[in-house]
């Protein structure tokens, strides 16, 4: 905790340098979740498993940003990444008691561009806004348990917002064309290649996305497509595609995703067989302090003989108890429900359910 005050002090005594110094701003939110998780699995052997856990976590974000003129900027955003999505509870990273357990702050994006009214180019360690469109979720995780973190992500829980904190080290350019705006963005994933088996210097994990936003109407599309440049580090080189549609309702809004995303190696990069297919749907609304949307994703694995079916369902309500050009104060009730089946060529089946009730209390500043 002394790291975070020092941090928000030095930021604090910049703010008021001199004129000649970059105009520099911070903000941030604290905030306290409390969450009840109930989960309930079946394996192929027909053993079943409930599980029921309560708990507390909390989040301290920062976020500096500095205006350096004619279109020049400065950002950050600092955070604990000891766990996902950065929320800390007691005891997370072992058996802690009273309180013990260390919070530490750390640079999760940093970045820097140039922007005006025609385009706009940004690099570091960018964000992806990943919580409103699941591409990446679908890219990384369409088998779930094969992504970079693990056997416990699925494409549907929004892994590259929780897991990955919303951020790839890359290079962002925009522009408009025609009636749209065009953007893409370069990103690295991962930089193990070392071997002379790689056979050249940019045989790391790099990756394409590019999207085109325009409107049709009062409907704004925005087609979007990603590859794979390299493969990354588990061996894969996906690629997807899909459409994002944002649809006007009076004073609600609702917005439809639908991807695609594939892999297929006849000569393997590792010694596992990659051969396999997914989409996912999503459909969304929002309307008021009201948000909800619900997400399918269906998966096939060739080379492991596997059919993989996950729906899930996120549903939230804000509650304003504070709001002024100061900061706000927030209380917002959310449930969570993910529903995940496997099925084998040869008829074995399996599922790992699993439903969330939270409260979070956010301040905002």
């Amino acid at each position: 905790m002394k790291k975070m005050f020092s941090l928000a002090a030095m930021f604090a005594v910049l703010s008021y340098a001199s004129p000649a110094s970059a105009e520099v701003t911070l903000n941030g939110e604290v905030g306290l979740r409390l969450r009840n998780d109930f989960g309930n699995s079946t394996t192929t052997a027909g053993a079943r498993t409930v599980t029921e856990d309560q708990y507390f976590q909390y989040r301290v974000r920062l976020k500096p940003s500095a205006d350096l003129g004619e279109g020049y900027f400065v950002k950050a955003l600092f955070q604990d990444e000891g766990v996902a999505g950065a929320w800390r509870g007691l005891g997370t990273t072992g058996a802690t008691a009273n309180n013990t357990e260390q919070y530490s702050i750390t640079a999760s994006q940093f970045y820097f561009g140039h922007g005006d009214a025609c385009s706009h180019w940004v690099a570091g360690r960018i964000p992806l806004g990943s919580f409103d469109n699941p591409i990446l979720d679908l890219t990384l995780y369409a088998i779930p348990g094969t992504g970079p973190q693990g056997t416990k992500l699925y494409a549907v829980d929004t892994p590259i917002s929780t897991n990955h904190f919303d951020r790839l080290l890359g290079f962002n350019y925009g522009t408009k064309i025609g009636d749209g705006d065009f953007n893409a963005v370069v990103v690295n994933f991962d930089n193990v290649s070392t071997t002379t088996a790689d056979k050249g210097l940019l045989n790391d994990g790099y990756g394409f996305t590019a999207n085109y936003k325009t409107n049709i109407g009062d409907v704004t599309i925005v087609p979007q497509g990603f590859i794979t440049l390299t493969h990354l580090a588990d061996g894969r080189s996906p690629y997807s595609f899909g459409t994002q549609a944002f649809i006007p309702a009076g004073k609600s809004k609702v917005s439809l995703s639908g991807f695609y995303t594939g892999d297929s190696n006849t000569i393997p990069k590792t010694t596992t067989k990659i051969d396999y297919s997914g989409y996912i749907f999503r459909v969304k609304g929002e309307s008021g302090p009201v948000l909800a949307w619900i997400d399918y994703n269906r998966t096939k694995d060739n080379a492991g003989a596997t059919t993989y079916n996950n729906t899930f369902v996120w549903a939230q309500y804000l509650i304003k108890v504070q709001d002024s050009n100061k900061g706000t104060f927030s209380l917002q009730p959310t449930i969570r429900y993910r529903a995940s089946g496997s099925k084998t060529d040869a008829g074995l089946s399996t599922s790992n359910d699993l439903f969330r009730g939270e409260l979070y209390a956010t301040v905002s500043f």
